[in-house]
Parts: structure tokens; sequence; C-alpha cells
């Protein structure tokens, strides 16, 4: 199934933790819905852009997964509203410039330089909501004394 015209389900919902621990990562279709609308909001405008892949680390995460590795307690991921997008992975596009497209050109709700350095972040973390709340909220994550830390970007 095709959330998107280049985003399968399996890639949305693909997690080598929840395979390795039998942990079901299956959206309700309430997730699912939301997934459905974050691929067409922000994956597939940017891929339609660029027209290159791109790489989602991380997309849907049912609570028992997010919990496992120590995922935010409000993360949108198990909501199905967030993708971890990694241009780095094929080439031919930084992820600073996915997070400059999506600043630029995209409705989203939260958006997260992910590491990295101040030239390219490790990942970009995106999130949208099909209520139409979306904050455009831009942050910057760091480690701090071995937490993760944000600021505003």
């Amino acid at each position: 199934m095709m959330l998107s015209n280049n985003l399968s389900y399996k890639e949305a919902t693909y997690s080598a933790t929840a395979i390795r621990k039998d942990i079901p990562n299956s959206p309700t279709i309430g997730h699912l819905k939301n997934l459905k609308a974050t691929a067409e909001h922000i994956f597939q405008p940017i891929r339609d852009f660029f027209g290159v892949p791109i790489k989602v680390t991380s997309g849907y995460r049912s609570q028992e997964l997010n919990d496992l590795i120590g995922g935010s307690s409000t993360s949108q991921h198990s909501h199905g509203q967030a993708l971890d997008l990694d241009a780095d992975v094929f080439g031919g596009l930084t992820n600073a410039q996915i997070f400059a497209f999506i600043d630029e050109r995209l409705v989203f709700d939260q958006m997260i330089w992910e590491f990295g350095d101040n030239k390219n972040p490790d990942w970009v973390h995106v999130s949208y909501r099909t209520d139409g709340k979306n904050r455009g909220e831009k942050l910057i994550a760091y480690k701090k004394d071995g937490k993760t830390k944000y600021k505003h970007k």
C-alpha cells in the first residue's frame, strides 16, 4: 500500500527494533489517516521538488515501541503525524536542504534540526497535523550532560 506516490506503508512503519523485539507496530485507522496526510503534505512535495530518494528513518511508532526506544511520551510518531527524514543515506541532497525547503514552502507542525552541526543536521524530524493546528515550530536538538535538549531555531 502506498501512502503517497513515493512513500510506502512498509517504509513508514518499518522498525528493526520492533521486528527484533517482536513488538506490534501497526497503526490504527486514525493513525493511518494521519500518516497518509503527513506523507502527502510533507514527504511527497519534498520528493517531487528534488526528484531524489529520501529515507524515512522513523515513521509510525506504536506506543509500546516508542516507550521501548525512549521516545517522548507525547511523540507525534505514535499518532502517525511525524517522519524522520534523512537524505544523506542516498546522496545528492542534504538534510539542510530538506529543512530549508520545508521551512520555506510547506505547512508543518514541528520541525527539528536533529543534532549534526551548524551546516547539516543528522536528520530532520517533521510533523503535520490534520486538524489544521500546525504551529510551524522550528527547533534544534542537541546533547547536554548526556540528555537531549531543544532550543528554538
